[in-house]
């Protein structure tokens, strides 16, 4: 039987915020399967960001388990979960977090630079990522050069470089406006349809959210099915 692409259980985060304690998250379970598109939703303050750094392998919980591919991290140091981050995990993210003067295919190439692949393999990939998002012409752009729906490609084709196991989206149409989200969402409806991408995605926006398969609600720490 195929291992979950994410297993959480009883997941606790706490923050001491002007010396009061904050109970981020209070024991989060959660399952995504390969192949999934799964959106979580939640107002400010919710949980929902620091559930998606503990996700992303960016933080870590003070106790519950996080297998990821049937692998426990839940424990692992720093620079394992830095290695882990940049071969299994592909972020994107509302603000694109591209490099400011430097070329679509540059972007898309730097976290082949952190896995170690050679230069012609690195601009082969980076390459044929940007093509497959349909921005074969504009390799040599910088992001000033690009429309934002154009840089969300470019930020999708550099999470996607290193075939990463999981996508993970953090409010990624939220800096673009109707028609270009739409188009945003085609292109991550495409991916997990037509690829398998396994794709989780925070958003405020249920319009955002309708794409995915399933829904989920972080309220107050806690994960709920969407409409409990």
């Amino acid at each position: 039987m195929t291992e979950p692409v994410i297993q959480v259980r009883e997941l606790r985060k706490t923050y001491a915020l002007d010396g009061i304690e904050v109970q981020a998250l209070r024991g989060i379970d959660l399952t995504v399967q390969p192949g999934e598109f799964v959106a979580i939703m939640g107002p400010s303050g919710s949980g929902k960001s620091t559930l998606m750094n503990i996700l992303g392998c960016l933080d870590v919980p003070d106790s519950g388990s996080y297998r990821l591919q049937g692998r426990d991290i839940t424990h692992l140091d720093p620079d394992a979960l830095a290695e882990l981050r940049n071969r299994e995990i592909g972020f994107v993210f509302q603000n694109f977090n591209l490099l400011a003067r430097t070329s679509a295919l540059e972007n898309v190439e730097t976290p082949l630079i952190y896995a170690g692949v050679g230069r012609e393999e690195r601009h082969r990939r980076a390459t044929e990522a940007l093509q497959h998002m349909g921005l074969g012409e504009r390799l040599a752009s910088q992001p000033s050069q690009l429309s934002g729906g154009q840089q969300q490609r470019v930020a999708i084709a550099r999470a996607l470089v290193t075939k990463p196991t999981l996508l993970l989206a953090d409010e990624p149409t939220g800096n673009l406006d109707t028609a270009t989200s739409a188009d945003i969402m085609a292109v991550l409806d495409t991916l997990n349809r037509d690829e398998g991408v396994t794709i989780l995605l925070i958003t405020h926006e249920h319009e955002v959210a309708d794409h995915a398969q399933r829904t989920l609600v972080v309220r107050d720490g806690q994960l709920l099915e969407a409409g409990a």
